[in-house]
């Protein structure tokens, strides 16, 4: 196998599922097999030995399910990816397995073709998300938010300050983000790479790169799946339009 492929660990708590992974993964060019585990507490355990790029973690297991495990590898081995390969893709299943730190989210009816791009998705730094796990994200993310409460009237009602003459309002940007951290975030959202912000805005990339780490900091996302999330939460995702 050359140097180059990417290095998976498979885990699965059913036998015949993980060693039908791993055999469809062996047929895969570009991809290696570096290992397998049973249950959440193996793989972080074989993560450890072997620091694979990308483990493909179910997510119902017993000892530390997929949730716990993934959490536990992205603290401990920030070079490791996960994508998330389950039966499942409701709510409750999805969202922690994305604030735990995945970076993928496949259901177990996903081909090969889309079972390969996720894996060289999320090792090259973008999302590697099913098709209907996107727009699941995107229902729920745009949905709108609770009502406001009522805004006080009358004398006591707070007056907002007048903006300048000929100057139109801004809404101020969350966090404490500039005008061009907001731009590669929305750009983030939108599924660009790096060098494809970097020609966008007109800009290196590794001032891209710069803007990524502080909005990263300001936000206090991990990865670029949690910084699409908070992207569309907070209505960002068309500032780079």
């Amino acid at each position: 196998m050359s140097g180059d492929a990417i290095r998976v660990v498979v885990a699965d708590d059913q036998t015949v599922v993980r060693e039908g992974i791993v055999m469809l993964l062996g047929l895969l060019p570009g991809i290696e097999v570096v290992g397998v585990a049973a249950d959440g507490e193996e793989a972080v355990r074989v993560v450890a030995e072997l620091a694979p790029d990308v483990v493909l973690m179910d997510l119902r297991m017993p000892r530390c399910d997929g949730v716990e495990a993934t959490r536990r590898i992205r603290a401990g081995h920030p070079g490791t990816e996960v994508v998330v390969l389950t039966t499942y893709a409701d709510d409750d299943s999805l969202f922690p397995a994305l604030r735990a730190g995945a970076r993928g989210y496949l259901t177990k009816d996903a081909g090969a073709e889309e079972i390969a791009k996720a894996i060289a998705d999320v090792r090259s730094g973008a999302a590697g998300l099913a098709p209907q796990v996107q727009l699941r994200l995107l229902q729920h993310l745009s949905a709108p938010p609770p009502a406001a409460p009522a805004a006080p009237v009358g004398p006591e009602a707070p007056v907002a300050p007048a903006a300048p003459a000929g100057e139109p309002r801004r809404a101020a940007l969350p966090d404490g983000l500039t005008a061009r951290e907001a731009e590669v975030l929305a750009l983030i959202a939108e599924g660009l790479s790096n060098t494809e912000i970097a020609g966008r805005l007109f800009i290196s990339q590794a001032t891209v790169k710069t803007h990524i780490n502080n909005l990263f900091a300001k936000t206090g996302v991990r990865d670029r799946a949690q910084a699409v999330a908070y992207a569309f939460r907070h209505g960002l995702s068309g500032a780079g339009s």
